[in-house]
C-alpha cells in the first residue's frame, strides 16, 4: 500500500477539511447556515452539526453547490439506463444509492472526486497483482467480471461502464453479470467469459463458490475483489479454497467508494486523508476506539459539488488505532452494518439453491419499489415479506412485491416456494438497533455477512 507518514497524513487531512468548510460555506446553501461563523481554519468537526440523507435530499437544490444540478433532472437522468456511465451536463456522473434506509439518494461526483477514488482503488488494494499493472497494459490479457446489479444508476455498475468508455480495449476485456440472473445462466455466461479477475459481494461469492464446489460452475479467475458487505474469516475461507485464490477486499459506500482497503493481515485500514469516520453512539456522541458505535458520520474530503460533512453514514463500526503489524499509519475498522443473510432454499428436487441477499434486496426495490421491509426464510422453501405502513405497503405495492419475488424465485429454479406477505406490523431491528432485512432460516459464520453499503455498492 501507499502510505505517507501520520504526521503528513493528517496535515494532509487537515487542509482538505479546511477546503471543504471554505467552499460549502460559501456555496452550499444547507451548509452555509450550518457554518455560519465558523473559521475553516479553526473549525473543530465536533462543532459542526451532523445531517441525514433525507435532510439532504428533501433540501437537493441548496444542498449541492452547482446550481444547474436539479434533482427533478437527474431522476430522469438515472432513470434511463442508456446512460450508465456516462456524463451529466458533460462533467458529472452520476449513480444512485440503494434504499437499503427507506430512502433511495443520488451522488453526484466530480472529476476532482473520480480522480481520488480510482487513485484509492489503484494504490492501496491488498497486494495481489496491483490493478495499476493491467489498466496500464489497457487490460492486455485481462477479463474482468462485475457480479452484482448491472440495470441501474448503481455506483458499481457506472464505474464499469465508465472505464468502458474511458480505456480503449476495456469494451472487451470489462463485462458485467446481473445476479438476478438464473444460477445456471449465469454459471454460463461466466464460464464462456472465463474471468481472470471477478468482482462482487461477499454474499455472491459466496454463493458462485458452492456453485463451483458442486461442479456446476467452471472459472479460474487469478484474483477476486469483494466489497459492499462484511466479509467474515470463514467466507474468505470458503470462497479462496474453491477458486484457489486470494481475495482482496474493501469497504466503501455510495458517498465514498473507497472507505478503506484491506491489508495482508485482513484489516481494513481507513483512508484518512481522504475520508473521516467518527463512530457515535445513539446521541451522536463520540465513543471510544474498538467500541462499536451507533452510527457512524462520513465526511468525504474529496467531493466539493456535493459536500457531505458530519454524514450520518448508518453503518456501525469500531475504529482501532493501535499499530497493524502491515506498518500502515492508519487506523483500522470492524463494520458491523445490517446482517443479511444468504439463504439456502429447497426446489422441487430438494436441491439446495443460494440466494445472494443483496439480490433479493434489489428485487424489491427495484422490481416492486418497498424499501421498507424484512424478507424472512421461514421453511426450506417458505419466505415471509413483511412490510411496515407507509405509502409503500398499500395493495398495490403488496402486488408488485409478490409478483418480483414469485418471478425470481421462478427463474431460480424455485417455483415451489411459497411466499407469504403482511404488511403494518412492526419490524424487528437486529443488533445494535440496525434493521436486519434478509433473515436466513438458521445462522452460520460461512453464510452470514453484516451488510456495510452498496459500495462498492451495488
Amino acid at each position: 500500500m501507499a502510505w505517507a507518514a501520520p504526521a503528513a497524513l493528517q496535515a494532509r487531512q487537515r487542509r482538505r477539511l479546511q477546503a471543504l468548510l471554505a467552499s460549502a460555506a460559501a456555496h452550499s446553501r444547507i451548509y452555509a447556515g450550518r457554518l455560519r461563523g465558523v473559521d475553516p481554519a479553526k473549525a473543530k468537526l465536533a462543532d459542526i452539526e451532523p445531517v441525514t440523507k433525507a435532510h439532504l435530499m428533501r433540501h437537493f437544490g441548496d444542498w449541492v453547490t452547482d446550481p444547474r444540478l436539479s434533482l427533478a433532472a437527474l431522476r430522469r437522468f438515472t432513470a434511463d439506463p442508456a446512460r450508465v456511465g456516462q456524463t451529466c451536463l458533460d462533467r458529472y456522473i452520476v449513480w444512485s444509492s440503494s434504499g437499503s434506509s427507506g430512502e433511495p439518494a443520488l451522488f453526484v461526483q466530480d472529476a476532482h472526486a473520480l480522480a481520488v477514488y480510482d487513485a484509492l482503488e489503484a494504490l492501496r488494494r491488498a497486494p495481489l497483482r496491483p490493478p495499476w499493472q493491467w489498466l496500464a497494459a489497457g487490460g492486455a490479457g485481462e477479463r474482468f467480471a462485475f457480479v452484482g446489479a448491472t440495470d441501474g444508476h448503481f455506483a458499481s455498475n457506472v464505474t464499469l461502464e465508465r472505464l468502458r468508455r474511458l480505456v480503449p480495449g476495456f469494451a472487451a476485456a470489462l463485462r458485467g453479470f446481473s445476479f438476478l440472473l438464473p444460477q445456471a445462466e449465469l454459471a454460463a455466461q461466466l464460464e464462456r467469459f472465463e474471468p481472470t479477475v471477478l468482482a462482487t459481494y461477499p454474499t455472491c461469492a459466496l454463493m458462485l463458490a458452492e456453485q463451483a464446489r458442486a461442479g456446476r460452475l467452471h472459472i479460474a479467475p487469478r484474483e477476486i475483489w469483494t466489497g459492499g458487505e462484511t466479509l467474515t474469516p470463514a467466507m474468505r475461507q470458503r470462497v479462496e479454497a474453491s477458486f484457489g485464490c486470494r481475495i482482496g477486499n474493501n469497504y466503501g459506500a455510495s458517498e465514498f467508494l473507497a472507505i478503506a482497503t484491506d491489508c495482508r493481515h485482513g484489516r481494513l485500514h481507513v483512508n484518512e486523508d481522504w475520508v473521516i469516520l467518527e463512530p457515535v453512539d445513539r446521541h451522536l456522541a463520540p465513543v471510544r476506539d474498538g467500541q462499536a458505535g451507533h452510527t457512524t458520520l462520513l465526511t468525504n474530503l474529496a467531493n466539493q459539488v456535493q459536500p457531505l460533512i458530519r454524514y450520518d453514514l448508518g453503518d456501525r463500526i469500531a475504529l482501532h488505532r493501535e499499530p497493524c503489524p502491515c506498518g500502515a499509519p492508519t487506523a483500522w475498522l470492524e463494520v458491523d452494518g445490517r446482517s443479511d443473510d444468504l439463504l439456502t432454499l429447497r426446489d422441487a428436487q430438494q436441491h439446495a439453491v443460494r440466494l445472494s441477499p443483496l439480490a433479493l434486496t434489489t428485487v424489491l426495490e427495484d422490481g416492486a419499489g418497498v424499501f421498507t421491509f424484512q424478507l424472512e426464510q421461514t421453511g426450506d422453501a417458505a419466505l415471509l415479506l413483511r412490510l411496515a405502513d407507509g405509502v409503500n405497503a398499500g395493495r398495490a405495492a403488496l402486488a408488485r412485491a409478490r409478483v418480483a419475488l414469485h418471478r425470481y424465485l421462478r427463474d431460480q429454479g424455485l417455483a415451489n416456494a411459497a411466499v407469504e406477505i403482511v404488511h403494518g406490523v412492526p419490524l424487528a431491528p437486529g443488533a445494535g438497533g440496525k434493521m436486519r432485512r434478509i433473515i436466513g432460516l438458521q445462522r452460520n459464520p460461512a453464510s452470514t455477512a453484516g451488510t456495510a453499503k452498496r459500495a462498492p455498492p451495488r
